[in-house]
C-alpha cells in the first residue's frame, strides 16, 4: 500500500501521517469533520478515511454521536505517563533554581486547555507554596499559565478563554478576556509573568515560558508575599528566565535526537 511508504528519515509514512491527523485534531480544539482533516493536512479523503478508521478501532480517535471525530480516551494514559517523566526529568534543574532564589519551583505544562502541574521542589522555609504533582488549573489565573498563553496566537487565546470561561479565583484575577491579552502582551514583551494574588490572595508566583517545547510549559517559582516582594521579582525572574531557556534547549536537543 501507498501508506507504507518510507521516507527519506527512515520513518513510516502511514504512522507519520496519522500523528499528523492526531496533532491536527489537537489544534483545532479536539474534534473536526472528515472534510476538515482533508483540508488541514492536505491528504486525499480516501487515506483520511483509512486512517482515521484504524485510529478509531484503537481508540486514540473517537467518532460523536454529530458524527464528528474527536481525540479518543486512550490518548489520556500516554500523555499523563509522558508528561510526569518529563517532570522526573526536569527536577534536578528545579532544584539548582530553589537554591538559587530561596522558593519553591513549579514546572507546569498546557494539556487540554488547562495547566498541569507536572513537578515540583519544595523551598527550605517552614512558610512555603505547596502545589500538588497533578493538579489542573484554568490558566488565566495563574502565573504559569499566563506566561503559557503569552507565546499563543491571540485568536488560539479566546478560543481557549471561550471553552473554559474566566472564573474569578480572587478579586485580582483576569476576568476579561481583552483585559487579559492586552496584560498578555505586556507579559510577552518583558518575557515574564507575575501571579499577583490572582489564584490565592498572599501568593506571589513569577512565571516565565518555555519555547520551542512539544507542549507549550512554563516554570516558575511561588511564594508568599513578605518574601517574594515586588523588589525581589526584579532580582529573581532573571535567574527564572536563564532556567527556563536551560531547560527549553535541553528539550529541543532531546526532540531532535529522537
Amino acid at each position: 500500500m501507498a501508506d507504507e511508504k518510507g521516507g527519506r528519515d527512515g520513518s513510516v509514512q502511514s504512522l507519520r501521517r496519522a500523528f499528523e491527523l492526531l496533532e491536527l485534531l489537537a489544534d483545532t480544539g479536539g474534534e473536526a469533520s472528515l472534510s476538515e482533516l482533508a483540508t488541514g493536512s492536505g491528504l486525499p479523503m480516501p487515506t483520511i478515511h483509512r486512517l482515521i478508521r484504524t485510529l478509531v478501532a484503537l481508540g486514540y480517535v473517537r467518532q460523536n454521536t454529530n458524527r464528528r471525530y474527536a481525540l479518543g480516551a486512550r490518548l489520556i494514559r500516554l500523555g499523563e505517563n509522558a508528561t510526569m517523566q518529563f517532570g522526573a526529568w526536569a527536577r534536578p534543574l528545579l532544584a539548582e533554581l530553589v537554591d538559587k532564589v530561596g522558593e519553591t519551583a513549579n514546572l507546569a505544562v498546557l494539556e487540554r486547555d488547562e495547566v498541569v502541574y507536572v513537578a515540583q521542589v519544595p523551598s527550605k522555609h517552614s512558610m512555603r507554596m505547596f502545589t500538588e504533582v497533578g493538579r489542573r488549573v484554568l490558566p488565566h489565573g495563574t502565573g504559569v499559565g499566563k506566561a503559557i498563553l503569552s507565546q499563543l496566537p491571540s485568536d488560539e487565546v479566546r478560543g481557549l478563554l471561550m471553552r473554559t470561561g474566566m472564573p474569578a479565583y480572587t478579586e485580582h484575577t483576569y476576568t476579561d478576556a481583552e483585559a487579559l491579552l492586552r496584560h498578555l502582551a505586556k507579559v510577552a514583551k518583558q518575557g515574564y509573568a507575575v501571579d499577583e494574588s490572582e489564584q490565592e490572595l498572599g501568593v506571589r508566583c513569577v512565571a516565565v515560558p518555555l519555547t520551542n517545547t512539544p507542549a507549550p510549559a512554563a516554570v516558575s517559582v511561588s511564594g508568599p508575599e513578605g518574601r517574594l516582594t515586588k523588589e525581589a521579582v526584579g532580582r529573581i525572574a532573571p535567574v527564572v528566565q536563564r532556567v527556563a531557556a536551560t531547560l527549553s534547549t535541553h528539550l529541543a536537543e532531546a526532540d531532535l535526537s529522537a
